[in-house]
Protein backbone atom coordinates (compact mmCIF):
# COMPACT_ATOMS: atom_id res chain seq x y z
CA UNK A 1 0.00 0.00 0.00
CA UNK A 2 1.08 3.59 -0.97
CA UNK A 3 2.02 5.83 1.43
CA UNK A 4 -0.36 9.39 0.84
CA UNK A 5 2.35 11.83 0.25
CA UNK A 6 3.78 13.99 2.65
CA UNK A 7 2.08 17.06 3.16
CA UNK A 8 4.40 20.49 3.30
CA UNK A 9 4.89 22.19 7.05
CA UNK A 10 7.32 24.57 7.86
CA UNK A 11 8.93 25.86 5.54
CA UNK A 12 5.73 25.14 2.72
CA UNK A 13 3.34 26.43 5.01
CA UNK A 14 -1.04 26.26 5.33
CA UNK A 15 -2.56 28.33 2.11
CA UNK A 16 -2.19 31.94 2.35
CA UNK A 17 -5.93 34.17 1.84
CA UNK A 18 -6.94 33.10 -1.81
CA UNK A 19 -6.72 37.22 -2.22
CA UNK A 20 -3.32 37.26 -1.70
CA UNK A 21 -0.60 37.38 -3.85
CA UNK A 22 2.46 35.67 -2.61
CA UNK A 23 5.27 38.20 -1.39
CA UNK A 24 7.96 39.25 -4.18
CA UNK A 25 10.99 40.34 -2.35
CA UNK A 26 12.20 43.81 -3.79
CA UNK A 27 15.25 44.31 -5.59
CA UNK A 28 17.94 46.90 -7.10
CA UNK A 29 15.61 49.91 -8.29
CA UNK A 30 12.12 48.24 -6.41
CA UNK A 31 12.35 52.35 -4.72
CA UNK A 32 13.79 53.87 -7.41
CA UNK A 33 12.14 56.72 -8.97
CA UNK A 34 12.05 57.25 -12.60
CA UNK A 35 11.41 61.39 -14.13
CA UNK A 36 9.08 60.42 -17.08
CA UNK A 37 8.90 63.75 -18.99
CA UNK A 38 6.54 64.12 -22.15
CA UNK A 39 5.52 61.03 -23.30
CA UNK A 40 4.29 62.24 -26.35
CA UNK A 41 1.13 61.94 -28.22
CA UNK A 42 0.70 58.54 -28.18
CA UNK A 43 -2.12 56.51 -26.53
CA UNK A 44 -2.78 52.55 -25.80
CA UNK A 45 -6.46 50.67 -26.36
CA UNK A 46 -5.35 48.24 -24.08
CA UNK A 47 -2.95 48.04 -21.33
CA UNK A 48 -1.13 44.54 -20.36
CA UNK A 49 1.16 44.02 -17.35
CA UNK A 50 2.89 41.73 -15.04
CA UNK A 51 1.61 41.42 -11.54
CA UNK A 52 4.56 40.20 -8.90
CA UNK A 53 7.60 43.28 -9.44
CA UNK A 54 5.81 45.14 -11.74
CA UNK A 55 2.34 45.96 -10.66
CA UNK A 56 2.35 44.42 -7.24
CA UNK A 57 4.39 45.93 -4.12
CA UNK A 58 7.07 44.16 -2.73
CA UNK A 59 3.75 42.54 -0.32
CA UNK A 60 1.94 41.04 -3.16
CA UNK A 61 -0.58 44.04 -3.03
CA UNK A 62 -1.95 46.91 -5.26
CA UNK A 63 -1.38 49.98 -3.90
CA UNK A 64 -4.38 52.63 -3.05
CA UNK A 65 -2.49 54.42 -6.23
CA UNK A 66 -2.18 51.86 -8.56
CA UNK A 67 -5.59 50.94 -7.78
CA UNK A 68 -6.85 54.35 -8.81
CA UNK A 69 -4.79 54.20 -11.80
CA UNK A 70 -6.14 51.00 -13.02
CA UNK A 71 -9.74 52.14 -12.33
CA UNK A 72 -8.65 55.77 -14.14
CA UNK A 73 -7.82 53.42 -17.34
CA UNK A 74 -10.53 51.21 -17.25
CA UNK A 75 -13.40 54.24 -16.82
CA UNK A 76 -11.53 55.97 -19.84
CA UNK A 77 -12.41 52.95 -22.26
CA UNK A 78 -9.04 51.12 -21.60
CA UNK A 79 -9.23 47.61 -20.51
CA UNK A 80 -6.15 46.67 -18.11
CA UNK A 81 -4.95 42.80 -18.50
CA UNK A 82 -3.18 41.37 -16.23
CA UNK A 83 -0.32 38.47 -17.79
CA UNK A 84 1.53 36.73 -14.59
CA UNK A 85 3.49 33.36 -14.70
CA UNK A 86 0.68 32.54 -11.63
CA UNK A 87 -0.83 29.28 -12.28
CA UNK A 88 -4.75 28.74 -12.16
CA UNK A 89 -4.76 27.56 -8.63
CA UNK A 90 -4.30 31.04 -7.82
CA UNK A 91 -6.68 32.37 -9.69
CA UNK A 92 -8.66 34.31 -7.18
CA UNK A 93 -5.78 36.05 -6.22
CA UNK A 94 -5.47 37.38 -9.84
CA UNK A 95 -9.15 38.06 -10.01
CA UNK A 96 -8.99 40.40 -6.81
CA UNK A 97 -5.26 42.25 -8.54
CA UNK A 98 -7.39 43.25 -10.96
CA UNK A 99 -10.47 43.88 -9.78
CA UNK A 100 -12.80 41.75 -10.94
CA UNK A 101 -12.80 42.74 -14.40
CA UNK A 102 -11.50 41.85 -18.28
CA UNK A 103 -9.16 39.40 -18.96
CA UNK A 104 -6.23 37.15 -17.02
CA UNK A 105 -3.70 35.11 -18.82
CA UNK A 106 -1.91 33.02 -16.10
CA UNK A 107 0.84 30.08 -15.97
CA UNK A 108 3.11 32.49 -18.48
CA UNK A 109 0.20 31.99 -20.90
CA UNK A 110 -0.80 28.81 -20.73
CA UNK A 111 -4.51 30.08 -18.79
CA UNK A 112 -6.41 32.41 -20.26
CA UNK A 113 -9.79 33.53 -18.68
CA UNK A 114 -12.15 36.36 -18.98
CA UNK A 115 -13.69 37.18 -15.67
CA UNK A 116 -17.37 36.87 -14.90
CA UNK A 117 -19.94 38.72 -12.87
CA UNK A 118 -19.13 36.00 -9.84
CA UNK A 119 -16.47 33.22 -10.41
CA UNK A 120 -19.20 30.25 -11.81
CA UNK A 121 -19.26 32.99 -14.83
CA UNK A 122 -16.22 32.69 -15.44
CA UNK A 123 -14.91 32.02 -19.30
CA UNK A 124 -11.81 29.54 -19.48
CA UNK A 125 -10.49 31.16 -23.26
CA UNK A 126 -6.88 29.04 -23.01
CA UNK A 127 -5.92 25.88 -21.12
CA UNK A 128 -2.86 24.01 -22.45
CA UNK A 129 -0.11 21.27 -20.80
CA UNK A 130 2.42 19.15 -21.83
CA UNK A 131 2.37 15.01 -21.71
CA UNK A 132 4.41 13.88 -19.25
CA UNK A 133 6.69 11.47 -21.80
CA UNK A 134 7.43 14.85 -23.50
CA UNK A 135 7.96 16.66 -20.14
CA UNK A 136 10.46 14.22 -19.11
CA UNK A 137 12.23 13.62 -22.07
CA UNK A 138 12.59 17.52 -21.76
CA UNK A 139 13.95 17.31 -18.47
CA UNK A 140 16.46 14.82 -18.92
CA UNK A 141 17.85 16.70 -21.94
CA UNK A 142 18.39 19.83 -19.62
CA UNK A 143 19.77 17.58 -17.09
CA UNK A 144 22.06 16.27 -19.27
CA UNK A 145 23.66 19.47 -19.67
CA UNK A 146 23.45 20.87 -15.99
CA UNK A 147 23.64 18.19 -14.01
CA UNK A 148 20.76 16.67 -11.64
CA UNK A 149 18.15 19.47 -11.22
CA UNK A 150 15.30 19.04 -8.06
CA UNK A 151 11.27 19.62 -9.27
CA UNK A 152 8.50 21.09 -8.81
CA UNK A 153 5.13 20.14 -10.98
CA UNK A 154 1.58 22.52 -11.75
CA UNK A 155 -0.99 19.50 -12.47
CA UNK A 156 -3.10 20.28 -15.36
CA UNK A 157 -5.22 17.74 -13.94
CA UNK A 158 -5.66 19.77 -11.05
CA UNK A 159 -5.26 23.36 -12.48
CA UNK A 160 -8.98 24.75 -11.89
CA UNK A 161 -8.72 23.84 -8.51
CA UNK A 162 -8.15 26.93 -6.34
CA UNK A 163 -5.19 26.77 -4.44
CA UNK A 164 -4.79 22.86 -5.00
CA UNK A 165 -0.98 21.38 -3.93
CA UNK A 166 1.88 21.72 -6.26
CA UNK A 167 4.03 18.94 -6.70
CA UNK A 168 7.26 19.46 -5.12
CA UNK A 169 10.32 17.34 -5.07
CA UNK A 170 12.07 17.10 -1.75
CA UNK A 171 14.83 19.68 -1.23
CA UNK A 172 13.18 21.93 -4.21
CA UNK A 173 12.68 24.84 -1.13
CA UNK A 174 9.90 25.95 -2.49
CA UNK A 175 9.72 29.86 -1.79
CA UNK A 176 5.86 30.68 -1.24
CA UNK A 177 3.40 29.66 1.69
CA UNK A 178 1.14 27.58 -0.22
CA UNK A 179 0.10 24.19 -0.21
CA UNK A 180 2.66 21.29 -1.24
CA UNK A 181 2.43 17.77 -1.82
CA UNK A 182 6.44 16.71 -1.18
CA UNK A 183 7.40 14.18 -3.37
CA UNK A 184 10.59 12.03 -3.77
CA UNK A 185 12.04 12.38 -7.06
CA UNK A 186 9.92 9.25 -9.21
CA UNK A 187 6.51 10.44 -7.78
CA UNK A 188 7.05 13.88 -9.01
CA UNK A 189 5.31 13.66 -12.74
CA UNK A 190 2.07 12.98 -12.40
CA UNK A 191 0.70 10.64 -15.13
CA UNK A 192 -1.39 12.89 -16.56
CA UNK A 193 -0.41 16.15 -18.59
CA UNK A 194 1.24 19.08 -16.78
CA UNK A 195 0.70 22.92 -16.73
CA UNK A 196 4.88 23.47 -15.70
CA UNK A 197 7.75 22.26 -14.69
CA UNK A 198 9.96 24.21 -12.39
CA UNK A 199 13.94 22.86 -12.08
CA UNK A 200 16.06 24.76 -9.43
CA UNK A 201 19.65 23.82 -9.32
CA UNK A 202 21.99 23.76 -6.46
CA UNK A 203 25.04 25.40 -8.20
CA UNK A 204 23.84 27.07 -10.61
CA UNK A 205 21.94 30.56 -11.05
CA UNK A 206 18.80 31.00 -12.62
CA UNK A 207 20.28 32.67 -15.62
CA UNK A 208 22.90 30.70 -16.40
CA UNK A 209 20.34 27.56 -16.53
CA UNK A 210 17.57 28.85 -18.41
CA UNK A 211 20.73 29.52 -21.14
CA UNK A 212 22.09 26.18 -20.92
CA UNK A 213 18.36 24.89 -21.14
CA UNK A 214 17.47 26.97 -24.16
CA UNK A 215 21.09 25.51 -25.68
CA UNK A 216 19.39 22.33 -25.92
CA UNK A 217 15.49 22.58 -25.69
CA UNK A 218 13.94 24.15 -29.04
CA UNK A 219 10.68 26.46 -28.80
CA UNK A 220 9.19 23.82 -30.75
CA UNK A 221 9.64 21.11 -27.76
CA UNK A 222 8.92 22.96 -25.09
CA UNK A 223 9.15 26.74 -23.34
CA UNK A 224 12.12 27.83 -21.19
CA UNK A 225 11.61 30.78 -19.28
CA UNK A 226 12.48 32.05 -15.42
CA UNK A 227 11.01 34.79 -13.86
CA UNK A 228 13.42 35.78 -11.36
CA UNK A 229 12.69 33.48 -8.67
CA UNK A 230 15.40 31.11 -8.64
CA UNK A 231 14.37 28.19 -10.78
CA UNK A 232 13.50 27.89 -14.79
CA UNK A 233 10.01 27.17 -16.21
CA UNK A 234 9.00 24.50 -18.62
CA UNK A 235 5.92 24.92 -20.68
CA UNK A 236 4.67 23.32 -23.68
CA UNK A 237 5.54 24.73 -26.87
CA UNK A 238 4.01 27.93 -28.29
CA UNK A 239 3.21 28.72 -24.39
CA UNK A 240 4.36 32.27 -23.73
CA UNK A 241 2.92 35.77 -21.92
CA UNK A 242 3.03 37.09 -26.38
CA UNK A 243 0.20 33.95 -27.04
CA UNK A 244 -1.51 34.58 -23.92
CA UNK A 245 -2.04 38.12 -24.24
CA UNK A 246 -2.87 37.31 -28.25
CA UNK A 247 -5.88 35.63 -26.69
CA UNK A 248 -6.88 38.50 -24.66
CA UNK A 249 -5.96 40.97 -27.12
CA UNK A 250 -8.50 39.00 -29.93
CA UNK A 251 -11.52 39.36 -27.28
CA UNK A 252 -11.09 43.01 -27.15
CA UNK A 253 -10.90 43.80 -30.52
CA UNK A 254 -7.04 45.17 -30.07
CA UNK A 255 -4.15 44.73 -32.33
CA UNK A 256 -0.51 44.66 -30.61
CA UNK A 257 0.37 47.66 -32.18
CA UNK A 258 -1.77 49.66 -29.72
CA UNK A 259 -0.83 47.78 -26.90
CA UNK A 260 1.01 49.43 -23.48
CA UNK A 261 2.53 46.72 -21.92
CA UNK A 262 4.75 46.46 -18.42
CA UNK A 263 7.27 43.94 -17.25
CA UNK A 264 10.38 42.95 -15.12
CA UNK A 265 11.48 39.85 -16.10
CA UNK A 266 12.60 37.56 -18.79
CA UNK A 267 8.95 35.37 -18.65
CA UNK A 268 7.76 38.70 -19.96
CA UNK A 269 10.05 39.45 -22.69
CA UNK A 270 8.46 37.62 -24.96
CA UNK A 271 5.11 40.27 -24.86
CA UNK A 272 7.55 43.23 -24.36
CA UNK A 273 9.16 42.10 -27.79
CA UNK A 274 5.79 41.31 -29.79
CA UNK A 275 4.26 44.85 -28.73
CA UNK A 276 7.60 46.58 -29.24
CA UNK A 277 7.66 45.12 -32.39
CA UNK A 278 4.31 45.93 -33.26
CA UNK A 279 4.39 49.61 -33.00
CA UNK A 280 3.11 49.60 -29.46
CA UNK A 281 4.73 50.63 -26.16
CA UNK A 282 6.74 48.45 -23.82
CA UNK A 283 7.64 49.57 -20.39
CA UNK A 284 10.16 47.94 -17.80
CA UNK A 285 9.83 49.36 -14.18
CA UNK A 286 13.22 50.24 -12.98
CA UNK A 287 14.00 46.77 -10.91
CA UNK A 288 13.65 45.41 -14.00
CA UNK A 289 16.52 42.18 -15.43
CA UNK A 290 19.26 43.73 -17.68
CA UNK A 291 17.45 41.97 -20.71
CA UNK A 292 13.99 43.28 -19.78
CA UNK A 293 15.59 47.08 -19.11
CA UNK A 294 16.91 46.56 -22.87
CA UNK A 295 14.43 45.30 -24.85
CA UNK A 296 12.16 47.51 -23.50
CA UNK A 297 11.10 50.94 -25.24
CA UNK A 298 10.75 52.60 -22.12
CA UNK A 299 11.34 52.83 -18.47
CA UNK A 300 9.17 53.74 -15.54
CA UNK A 301 9.98 53.62 -11.48
CA UNK A 302 9.91 50.26 -9.11
CA UNK A 303 7.45 48.49 -8.20
CA UNK A 304 7.35 49.70 -4.70
CA UNK A 305 7.05 53.31 -5.38
CA UNK A 306 4.00 52.42 -8.28
CA UNK A 307 5.77 52.64 -11.40
CA UNK A 308 2.56 51.46 -13.54
CA UNK A 309 0.43 54.19 -11.77
CA UNK A 310 2.65 56.83 -12.29
CA UNK A 311 3.25 55.71 -16.08
CA UNK A 312 -0.45 55.53 -16.40
CA UNK A 313 -1.42 58.85 -14.43
CA UNK A 314 1.36 60.61 -17.28
CA UNK A 315 -0.53 59.09 -20.03
CA UNK A 316 -4.01 60.09 -18.36
CA UNK A 317 -2.96 63.73 -17.53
Amino acid sequence: MTSPPERATSRHSPARAANTLPQHSGGAGSDEVVELGDLGPWRPRLVATDLDGTLLTRHGTVSDRTRAAIDASWAAGVPVVGVTGRGPRLLDSVRTALGGRGIGVLAQGGFVVAFGDTPAEDEVLRTVGLPRDEAQAVIDAIEAVTGELVLAVEDAATQSEALSPLRVQHGFDWPYPEPADLLPRHDVLPAGPVLKVFLRSETLGQDELLALARSVIDPSTAEVTHAGLGFIEVLPPGITKASGLAVALERFGVPMSDVLVFGDMPNDLPMITAVGEAGGRSVAVANAHPAVLAAATDRTSGHDVDGVARYLEALQA
